[in-house]
Formats: structure tokens, C-alpha cells, sequence
């Protein structure tokens, strides 16, 4: 399928574009049955990593038609490449499934985000790329812990960490610490924390050499860790641990992550409303309903109802506000 000059046209617009040259020969690849070469590439490369970037401010629904585009535009391109970059369109067009599944996850279109991760799964394992591999693997083990399916998330944590020999520390740390929250979320105390020691232990070694890890795990740091480990807490009903982790995550994590942000501010309400602090747990929520309405919808969204309904059942007086105002956005 030829996409023509839509995805370089719409792209240019986020103020990546190409130098002249370059452009005319992403424009030509696109267009004709000429080589790949590796500029084109690198320049594909940098704008998906634009585009993560982007999805964690305005989130995946302004993106997602834009990154099938640029996913069909790198497809058209495997007939032209050559020697080594055979692989390098491969990855490239993994690391878009990848991104694309990830963006159906986060809109909880769990059959769409599926088939992308599958789909991904087996272009990282045609190129070779074992991070890849595990990541997806890794994925669908959040999506499994998302639906609360306790024994899936730790069995495809376990795969992400042992069928895919080579992947970084990073890799295996976020899946030892995906493993946890499986473990939490079944109510295993003793294996969740094990395993949480285990991730901090790989993150710490993984912190020391950054330019070993892929990049989409740009976002993977003590900061994100702690939050994790929060997400733990709570489903120990552990709430006081919980509320600290997530409020000193919190202060840390950049605004640029307005999607993650507003996620953890709506399970700090919900900590917080479990804690009996209801005042302050209906300040937290209904800071962050604009912008759950906004970029993080649906998780964000179902956590604050969830949080409204416990200062419902607790009496609280605060619960009739918080509802009216989840009602007005909704």
C-alpha cells in the first residue's frame, strides 16, 4: 500500500522535519520502489520517539491515525531495503505495533491492543530483537494485571524475563517489577515484595549504563519505580505505604507526563479515600478530573469512580461533589 506524502506532511508539523535533502528522500522511498537507506531510517526513528513523547502529554487518541499512517509507510519500505537494514525496517515497524498496542491498551481496547502486540511480537522476534520480544510479552502482562487477571500478569512477566535470552537490565526489571504487581494483586505479600527487591536491584545496575537500554524505556527510573511500588501497596491494601509512594513519585515525575500524572493522582484519591482522608481525597480527585477527561480516559476515569464509590459507602460528606463533578465531565 502507498501512503504517498500524508504521513511526512502531517508529521512535519511537530516540528521534526527533515532537512531538505532528507525530506525528498523519505518523500521518494515513500513513493517509488527506490532503496531504503539509513538516513530515512534514523529520521523514522527519531520521530516515533517524538511521538511517545507526544503521547504522554495530549495522550493516544490524537495520535493513533497518524501512527497508522507512519506504521504503513515503514511496511513499504521492506521491499526496498538491502542488506542490514532489512532488520532496521523490521524493528522499526515492531517498535510502531508496539506503540500502537500500547495506545489501544490505554484506550481499553483490549482486542486491538492484542493483535498489535502479537503482531509486534513476531516482527521483534523476525529482527532479532530480543527487547523487543520481552517487551511485548511484558505488555500484555500489564494488560492482564489492567483486567485483574492476577495469574496471567505473573506468568507473562515470568515469559518477558526468561524466552528471550539478552534482553537489559531495564527490560528485566520492569518485568520482575510487572511480576510483583501480579503477585500484589492476588493478595502474595511475600512474593510481590521479593520480587520488587529484585527490580530495584536491576534498575539500580541499569541506571549505570542507560545507553544499554531500548529506547522506549526512556521513561523507566527510580521515579517511575516508586510509583510502581505504590500500585503494589495498594492492592495489599497497604494505603498509608501506598500514599507516600505515590505522593513522593508524584512530586518527581515531570508535567510532561500529563497522561501518567493524572492516572496516579486519581490512585492517590482513591489511597487516600480508602485511609478515611476524604477531604483531601476529593481535592486530589477533583484536581484531576479535567484532565482525566481529557488524556486519561478510561483507566483514569474508572479510578476515580472507583474512589468516589468508597467516600459513598464511608458516608463521607464530600462524595455528592466529587460525583456532580465526574458527571459534568462525563
Amino acid at each position: 500500500m502507498t501512503i504517498g506524502k500524508a504521513p511526512v506532511a502531517s508529521l512535519t508539523l511537530s516540528g521534526s522535519a527533515p532537512d531538505e535533502d532528507l525530506l525528498a528522500r523519505v518523500t521518494s522511498v515513500v513513493e517509488s520502489t527506490h532503496r531504503v537507506d539509513a538516513a530515512t531510517l534514523d529520521w523514522l526513528d527519531r520521530l516515533l520517539a517524538e511521538h511517545r513523547r507526544a503521547e504522554d502529554r495530549i495522550g493516544a487518541r490524537p495520535l493513533v491515525d497518524v501512527m497508522r499512517q507512519q506504521l504503513h509507510t515503514v511496511v513499504d519500505m521492506f521491499s526496498g531495503a538491502r542488506g542490514p537494514l532489512v532488520d532496521r525496517v523490521v524493528r522499526l515497524a515492531s517498535e510502531h505495533a508496539q506503540f500502537l498496542a500500547w495506545m489501544a491498551q490505554d484506550q481499553d481496547d483490549t482486542a486491538t491492543a492484542l493483535t498489535w502486540y502479537d503482531r509486534s511480537h513476531e516482527w521483534a522476534l523476525e529482527a532479532g530483537d530480543a527487547n523487543m520480544a520481552a517487551t511485548t510479552l511484558n505488555m500484555k502482562a500489564h494488560m492482564a494485571w489492567s483486567k485483574g487477571r492476577a495469574t496471567r500478569c505473573v506468568r507473562l512477566a515470568e515469559a518477558a524475563r526468561w524466552s528471550a535470552s539478552g534482553t537489559s537490565l531495564g527490560v528485566q526489571g520492569m518485568a520482575a517489577q510487572m511480576a510483583a504487581r501480579g503477585y500484589a494483586l492476588s493478595g502474595e505479600a511475600d512474593d510481590a515484595r521479593r520480587l520488587l527487591e529484585e527490580a530495584q536491584r536491576l534498575i539500580n545496575r541499569a541506571s549505570e549504563r542507560p545507553e544499554d537500554e531500548p529506547v522506549w524505556m526512556y521513561f523507566y527510573d527510580e521515579t517511575w519505580f516508586t510509583l510502581q511500588r505504590g500500585m503494589a501497596a495498594m492492592h495489599l491494601r497497604d494505603w498509608r505505604t501506598a500514599v507516600e509512594h505515590i505522593t513522593v513519585g508524584l512530586d518527581a515525575l515531570p508535567d510532561e507526563y500529563r497522561r501518567d500524572k493524572t492516572w496516579f493522582r486519581a490512585c492517590l484519591a482513591h489511597a487516600l479515600a480508602e485511609m478515611g482522608e476524604s477531604t483531601q481525597a476529593a481535592s486530589v480527585a477533583m484536581a484531576s478530573i479535567p484532565d482525566a477527561a481529557a488524556v486519561g480516559r478510561p483507566h483514569s476515569w474508572n479510578e476515580l469512580h472507583a474512589m468516589a464509590a468508597v467516600l459513598l459507602r464511608r458516608g463521607a460528606k464530600e462524595s455528592q461533589q466529587t460525583i456532580a463533578m465526574l458527571r459534568e465531565y462525563d
